[in-house]
């Protein structure tokens, strides 16, 4: 296959011209367009490398698209898989929960399921992106540790995320907005909230720092990569830092995303953060540590959507130092990177040729193409 009349989008700068692919890996490129016959014209959009996604919860809105409401799994996999590549994602890290039991108990209930899903789906071929599964440890829960034990040995294990949500910590050191994320999410009224509040407070000093260790511990037996999630202080970067952790999901100030930054750990910001111009929680806005450089990974969290659309506005900020090649690396290259994928992440000659091709209207990226490893999937 030949793609033809693009703009390459390279490790470090975008050229005009063509590329040829065998195989699935590109076996070459020129900065001149081709006239072959059968090539694809890309009408002189963007040929970018597949988009890889460390950190999405999007299926779980599959598995239960309402509350209450639990969907064939099969099914499930197969919207949220086309909805992933659709978004130019040919690379998935799906997140799965484990130690969180409240949504009336469907994280429980649908964990076995879901992780089962993304594994057999993959080993049946009918994925269009190539899924992995990311594990989600809640700390401050008894029943975390003997759950992530259960899925740290499958193949598809690439990743695992160490967090604690309770109040005061993290994400949540501002109180109103603890308040308002979980009134909402679970619909307590005000007594029922200052239950939950108390208990997630003794649970939170029972077992996130046992389950922290232990976890850390399980997981470079296996080395399998580690990620922080929410740190807001320099003691909470440097604990990572000293546990073997690789990187920073979501740090919620600029003190712990440079300090991340120092210490080796790829920073990672949601690209719903970029895109809405802000933290939903009144956290540290992704632009900002664009602009100090210290952004090295972006991750579409809980809207597919939202990872392309922020390379484009990352690139477009003239607050920033990024320009389009740069900015799309931050979704390509650097999460390759952080997850040892070394066949991946950048359009280069004999890397695997997942590929999207991206038109741009109005501002807008708009995704027209997608191949992995050769094969058109879009």
């Amino acid at each position: 296959m030949i793609i033809t009349n693009v703009q390459l989008v390279l490790e470090d700068e975008v050229v005009n011209g063509s590329l040829e692919v065998e195989n699935g890996i590109i076996r070459a490129m020129s900065d001149s367009s081709s006239y072959q016959p059968g090539a694809v014209d890309g009408n002189q959009g963007w040929l970018m490398p597949g988009l890889i996604e460390q950190h999405t919860d999007n299926l779980e809105k599959y598995f239960t698209p309402r509350p209450k409401v639990s969907w064939p799994a099969f099914s499930a996999m197969a919207a949220h898989d086309a909805q992933l590549i659709g978004a130019g994602i040919t690379t998935v890290l799906d997140a799965i929960a484990v130690g969180d039991v409240r949504d009336g108990g469907h994280r429980q209930d649908n964990l076995d399921k879901m992780i089962n899903t993304i594994v057999q789906s993959g080993e049946r071929g009918l994925n269009r992106a190539e899924h992995f599964v990311h594990i989600r440890c809640e700390l401050p829960h008894e029943t975390t540790v003997d759950l992530a034990k259960l899925y740290l040995d499958l193949d598809q294990t690439h990743m695992v995320s160490l967090m604690d949500h309770s109040p005061g910590q993290r994400q949540f050191v501002n109180l109103t907005k603890y308040y308002e994320y979980y009134q909402g999410k679970y619909n307590l009224n005000d007594e029922e909230m200052a239950a939950f509040e108390q208990d997630q407070r003794e649970k939170s000093a029972i077992w996130s720092d046992l389950n922290r260790r232990a976890i850390a511990s399980l997981c470079h037996e296996r080395n399998i990569p580690l990620a922080s999630h929410d740190d807001a202080t320099r003691a909470h970067v440097e604990e990572s830092r000293a546990l073997g952790l690789v990187l920073a999901e979501f740090p919620t100030t600029v003190e712990a995303a440079q300090r991340s930054h120092e210490l080796g750990l790829k920073v990672m910001m949601g690209a719903p953060n970029v895109v809405r111009g802000g933290s939903h929680s009144g956290n540290v806005a992704a632009h900002e540590l664009a602009s100090l450089g210290v952004l090295d990974a972006l991750s579409s969290d809980y809207f597919p959507g939202s990872l392309l659309d922020a390379v484009f506005r990352l690139a477009d900020d003239e607050r920033n130092a990024l320009d389009l090649a740069s900015a799309t690396c931050l979704a390509t290259r650097n999460p390759a990177s952080a997850l040892s994928f070394s066949d991946r992440g950048i359009i280069k000659e004999g890397m695997r040729a997942d590929l999207l091709l991206v038109e741009r209207h109005y501002e807008q990226p708009y995704v027209q193409q997608v191949w992995r490893q050769g094969h058109r999937v879009f």
